[in-house]
């Protein structure tokens, strides 16, 4: 029987850390301090909680893609804060479909390509740790950005926002990679966003607040 998750790699010492964080100082205080019963539970069971969340964090769904040739698939897990028209000002320099995705910490935040095509640009940007939902995080937050070809000569930009929360980019791409819809190409740590910037001609397929997955949802189509 296949599990439903598997743990990331990345979050391998992230866990190790939290369970030191978690049980240590409880082992202490129930070792050498003479608590209330109840209290010690409380200890236990915050610690127990605190660890599970980070954990869950983490996860990695097993999912088959949603895979459509014509079809923009949504990078990541979680909700969307904005669909509108923006000038794209670090690569393509002219007006685009912006659709914005914003992970909550408890969304699953490992980020997948959105189409199958040739990688031909990528770009890490140190930056600022706003609210990743402000339309302003998009530039001035840190993020990478990777832009890819499609096989109809078609470019699309996605963007990996670090939030308040989040505090590390993790990007497996590279120039000249040739990607799969739906294979992996990051995470990001805790809170974030990831942005999506389409041509004018895209037909849209999500609406404000739409809840979407990544590997799932489309999000657009080619025209």
């Amino acid at each position: 029987m296949i599990p439903l998750y598997k743990i990331h790699k990345e979050g391998i010492v992230s866990i190790f850390i939290a369970f030191l964080i978690a049980f240590i100082p409880t082992c202490i205080i129930l070792y050498f301090f003479d608590i209330h019963l109840i209290l010690k539970l409380v200890l236990l069971l915050s610690g127990l909680i605190f660890w599970c969340l980070i954990v869950f964090f983490f996860r990695v769904p097993y999912r088959k893609t949603n895979q459509e040739e014509n079809a923009i698939v949504s990078p990541a897990d979680g909700t969307i804060v904005q669909i509108l028209e923006e000038i794209e000002t670090e690569y393509f320099k002219e007006k685009k479909t912006q659709i914005s995705i914003f992970m909550s910490p408890l969304n699953v935040h490992v980020n997948t390509y959105p189409i199958e095509g040739e990688v031909v640009y990528v770009k890490y940007h140190k930056g600022k740790h706003r609210v990743a939902s402000l339309p302003k995080a998009s530039k001035d937050n840190e993020h990478n950005t990777v832009v890819q070809r499609h096989k109809n000569g078609t470019e699309i930009l996605f963007r990996q926002i670090a939030g308040t929360v989040a505090r590390r980019i993790v990007s497996y791409t590279k120039e000249g990679f040739f990607a799969k819809q739906g294979d992996e190409m990051g995470i990001i740590k805790f809170g974030s966003r990831v942005d999506v910037f389409l041509p004018l001609t895209a037909k849209i397929n999500v609406k404000i607040n739409h809840k979407v997955k990544s590997k799932i949802t489309h999000l657009a189509y080619f025209s």
